[in-house]
């Protein structure tokens, strides 16, 4: 199954695993300790996000280091700012609705 990055950021929890790797590269233990959910499902969702080319294990010893590859997130930046205008544009109009009709 091919995986893109918005399939990556749909998940809240592959948007956390992302924030806590932007920072600082960590090891997979340490990633899966912040959270609730069990060991095996942090490794499906790493693999998630290696497969679309947001994180990055690099294997030191026996230890499997995570790290961001957020390049790949100027892919959903593009798209979104396709409808920066459109927001824009209707929220100046709502500002003025509101102004005017006071």
């Amino acid at each position: 199954m091919r995986r893109d990055v918005f399939q990556a950021i749909a998940d809240p929890t592959r948007r956390e695993i992302i924030n806590l790797l932007a920072n600082k590269r960590m090891h997979l233990n340490a990633i899966a300790d912040k959270f609730t959910i069990s060991r095996p499902a942090i490794s499906k969702h790493i693999k998630i996000l290696t497969e679309c080319g947001l994180v990055q294990i690099k294997i030191e010893g026996r230890e499997h280091y995570c790290e961001a590859k957020l390049k790949k997130l100027k892919q959903v930046s593009d798209w979104s700012a396709r409808f920066k205008d459109f927001w824009e544009n209707k929220l100046d109009a709502l500002e003025n609705h509101l102004l005017n009709n006071k």
